[in-house]
């Protein structure tokens, strides 16, 4: 898995592929051929294209996104030329996916290869504890492009018990075994507490997108 955090992205660089970074708050994609992109996330184009909404995929990810509340609304752009996405002024994160897979909160999505799989799945471990945590698994090879609320970091868990806040936890790797923290100490209940009782835990080879906020597109928790 390739990432522009590792890849020292410059603005306006070209990476492999069509996906690429106009600046940190917007993508560009090099379009020939179609892309499914955030509903009313097009900010500009270029050349000739046309933007059609995209539905569930079937009645089984319909379901799954009304009983869920997961995943985004998406648009399917076909087209040639350059096309230009943005979403709220959030950073841009891009993944590119060699076969295998990103699990990914659906609101933070905001583009994606056409022909890679998507699907509503329960966060493994997680489960209950979490209030019922949902996310979008993209998987095959291709391009995946994120927003974050501020700069974010990536963090290796193969190098160590790695740890992260339910609502900041944007992505992570589809290998990792994911668990829950628990620090909840009676002193919490007294006065303010830490407000640090429960986090997601990561184990095994692969990697975590933590965003700079535990703003309201975060993940719930109990």
């Amino acid at each position: 898995m390739r990432s522009s955090f590792f890849g020292n992205m410059e603005q306006g660089q070209q990476l492999p592929g069509h996906f690429a970074s106009q600046n940190s708050k917007m993508l560009r994609v090099h379009l020939n051929g179609d892309v499914l992109a955030r509903q009313g996330s097009m900010v500009a184009f270029q050349g000739q294209m046309e933007f059609d909404y995209e539905g569930s995929g079937g009645i089984g990810k319909f379901i799954k996104k009304q009983m869920t509340g997961e995943g985004v609304p998406t648009m399917r752009v076909k087209g040639q030329g350059l096309l230009f996405l943005a979403n709220n002024a959030d950073d841009v994160h891009l993944f590119y996916l060699e076969n295998e897979g990103i699990t990914v909160n659906g609101s933070n999505i905001l583009a994606y290869d056409a022909h890679l799989q998507s699907d509503i799945q329960r966060v493994q471990g997680a489960g209950i504890a979490t209030g019922g945590l949902f996310n979008t698994t993209l998987t095959g090879t291709g391009w995946v492009a994120l927003t974050c609320h501020g700069s974010p970091v990536m963090l290796d868990c193969g190098r160590a018990p790695t740890f992260a806040d339910g609502q900041s936890a944007v992505a992570w790797s589809t290998t990792l075994q994911v668990g829950v923290n628990r620090t909840f100490k009676a002193g919490a209940l007294i006065g303010r507490g830490s407000g640090e009782a429960m986090q997601l835990a990561f184990q095994g080879q692969g990697f975590v997108l933590v965003q700079a906020s535990e703003g309201p597109l975060g993940v719930p928790q109990a």
